[in-house]
């Protein structure tokens, strides 16, 4: 792929995260290509279909979210990279819902990549869990699908301009889940 192309696919990429994120279902490709500053046929020539835009982005953003998490996992404290992890995960948690409610709810699930990519980034999210349980930072008996619960509850909930309530909230499942912070 030409320079200006790929330019192109991860303004488009980047955009599509926005505007999926925050207007889910009915995001308009039409404005992705708005703010991406491309046009519409752009948009199209490198995602024949929405659904193919909505799973690319989704792929994009997992890997995203994966490569902080592998970041965190060479952090030198374990205790406080987990918990860096957890307000991670809670404050990208909304977006990262949005977009995967909007792949198909059909009984086929996530395709390939998708799947991929989000097996992928449990994968960084446990071995961040388990430093901090082997440095004793975290409770030994926690698991990824315990994080990953907790993490999706707070996510689910939280509001913007309740950025106070929601630390307190974080607070209190780090403190449950034993994490010396």
């Amino acid at each position: 792929m030409r320079r200006d192309g790929a330019a192109n696919r991860e303004r488009i990429l980047l955009a599509a995260e926005h505007v999926f994120g925050t207007g889910g279902a009915a995001a308009s490709t039409e404005e992705i290509a708005r703010q991406a500053q491309v046009g519409i046929a752009t948009v199209f020539r490198h995602f024949p279909t929405k659904q193919d835009l909505i799973e690319a982005t989704a792929v994009r953003y997992l890997e995203k979210l994966e490569n902080e998490t592998r970041r965190l996992a060479d952090e030198a404290d374990p205790g406080q990279a987990f918990a860096s992890l957890v307000r991670v995960l809670v404050s990208t948690g909304p977006t990262k819902l949005t977009l995967l409610s909007l792949l198909p709810a059909d009984g086929h699930g996530p395709t390939e990549p998708v799947d991929a990519a989000a097996q992928s980034f449990l994968a960084a999210i446990r071995l961040v869990l388990e430093r901090a349980q082997a440095a004793g930072a975290a409770r030994p008996d926690a698991t990824v699908e315990d994080v990953s619960m907790l993490v999706r509850a707070l996510a689910h909930v939280a509001t913007p301009g309740e950025g106070e309530a929601v630390d307190r909230a974080v607070g209190i499942v780090l403190d449950g889940l034993g994490v010396h912070r």
